[in-house]
């Protein structure tokens, strides 16, 4: 910034809403994402977009839907571009990822274009964990909190290389699930979470986009450890949408299997510091502990 004023800033996921918060910048948040929920000091915040899933829908439902909008050119999350040039933000945080999670970057420079005046644009792109530093150190530049990032991002390193495990004869298999219908593997930081947590990811390498698999590929990768981490969704939603599963090639793929889940929208879909509270849960997971936000799931145990 070029004067005193503490900057004001607009975030358009909830990835880039931690981070402001965990770099001490609450205070500077003039708007948030509809999908915004952590820390629970932003609820109060206006939201700058919205979407037409209803995310109550079964998971096959929602694919559809996604595609359905995709193929008609329109967006699966928007702006409101009224609101935004009212609040007339000094910072814009958005994301180059996925158009699927939040709003597109492409829309959001358009937007900005037709502003009064010109925020400062920061759009999220990570796809490893060296790439969310990154990102979080270019967050922490853009409202004068640089020192505060360097300092946050040795924690954040010095925690994940705390889990490094105990020796062992070799590294459990672990395969992660970030969507049930139809399938999809994790990718992008997942595999280096399972990594650093003392696994093998078997499904995916790290930096490597989520990808559409078959159930027969469950079978076939003899994971040790399937962790279930929905995009988006919690413990309990993940849960019944897994008690939820027709019989057939699925439910043969996962009964009797070593399944876990976790808090996908809390702690791996989101490119924020938060990750390396997954990691630890994923550790967690390997030594067969369930702490909150991870649970054994068993087929047919109640949510």
């Amino acid at each position: 910034m070029s004067d005193d004023r503490q900057p004001r800033v607009v975030t358009l996921l909830p990835a880039a809403t931690e981070m402001v918060a965990a770099l001490g910048g609450l205070a500077s948040l003039v708007a948030v994402s509809h999908e915004c929920d952590y820390p629970p000091a932003v609820q109060h915040l206006p939201r700058l977009t919205m979407s037409p899933i209803d995310t109550s829908a079964s998971a096959l439902e929602i694919d559809a839907e996604v595609r359905r909008l995709r193929a008609e050119g329109r967006p699966v999350i928007g702006v409101d571009g009224e609101r935004l040039r009212q609040l007339r933000p000094d910072v814009v945080v958005t994301q180059g990822l996925c158009e699927v999670c939040a709003v597109a970057d492409g829309e959001v420079h358009r937007l900005a274009a037709a502003l009064d005046h010109s925020p400062e644009i920061v759009s999220l792109s990570a796809t490893t964990v060296e790439g969310i530093w990154l990102d979080l150190r270019r967050v922490a530049t853009a409202l004068d909190l640089a020192a505060d990032a360097e300092e946050m991002v040795l924690g954040l390193r010095s925690r994940l290389a705390r889990l490094a495990p105990r020796a062992r004869s070799r590294r459990p298999r672990v395969l992660c699930v970030e969507w049930l219908e139809p399938l999809y593997f994790a990718g992008h930081w997942v595999p280096e979470l399972i990594a650093a947590a003392g696994g093998q990811d078997v499904g995916a390498d790290a930096g490597s986009h989520s990808t559409r698999r078959a159930w027969s590929d469950v079978t076939t990768l003899h994971p040790d450890l399937i962790l279930v981490a929905l995009c988006g969704f919690g413990v309990e939603r993940t849960r019944r949408d897994l008690d939820a599963l027709p019989d057939g090639e699925a439910r043969r793929a996962l009964d009797g299997a070593n399944v876990w889940v976790i808090d996908g929208n809390a702690y791996t879909s989101r490119p924020g510091p938060r990750v390396v509270d997954g990691a630890e849960r994923i550790r967690a997971a390997l030594d067969g502990h369930e702490r909150p936000g991870l649970r054994r799931w068993k087929p047919g145990r109640a949510a």
